[in-house]
């Protein structure tokens, strides 16, 4: 497997993002022109295709976020515990969610100063993401 690093870090799913993500906004496109260019018998089934359409979105939507929003909630506790096992203190309060998905790739070595300096500049996820020198990297991401 490729080492990983800023510039190749992002996770890609060609089945959800290439293949069913436009499938669903064909879909919904193609069923709201179906809805609008229909007869006065067929709004009925342009209606409810495109009832479907949204369903569908709002699924894809809230399937992906679910996912995400769990596996940020492990990240918080991995990361708060190799805090604690680095420095025997908590993660500091004022760290944002997206600093510490960012910080996540930090070796150890670096992990406790890139978090100081995390808080005390308000560094963004890019920012602190750039400035790893050693990357950790993370292949079991949603």
């Amino acid at each position: 497997m490729e080492d990983q690093n800023f510039k190749n870090h992002a996770r890609m799913v060609p089945g959800f993002h290439y293949v069913t993500l436009p499938a669903i906004l064909i879909l919904l496109i193609a069923s709201i022109n179906y809805f609008i260019k229909s007869t006065a018998e067929n709004k009925y089934l342009g209606a409810i295709l495109c009832l479907l359409s949204v369903i569908l979105v709002l699924l894809a939507w809230y399937t992906r976020g679910f996912a995400l929003k769990a596996q940020d909630r492990a990240i918080r506790a991995e990361e708060n515990f190799r805090y604690y096992l680095a420095t025997g203190k908590v993660f500091p309060k004022e760290l944002r969610m997206g600093q510490i998905i960012a910080l996540r790739f930090a070796s150890d070595d670096e992990f406790v100063a890139l978090t100081a300096k995390a808080i005390a500049e308000n560094l963004s996820n890019k920012q602190i993401k750039e400035l790893i020198k050693n990357w950790k990297a993370d292949h079991n991401r949603a």
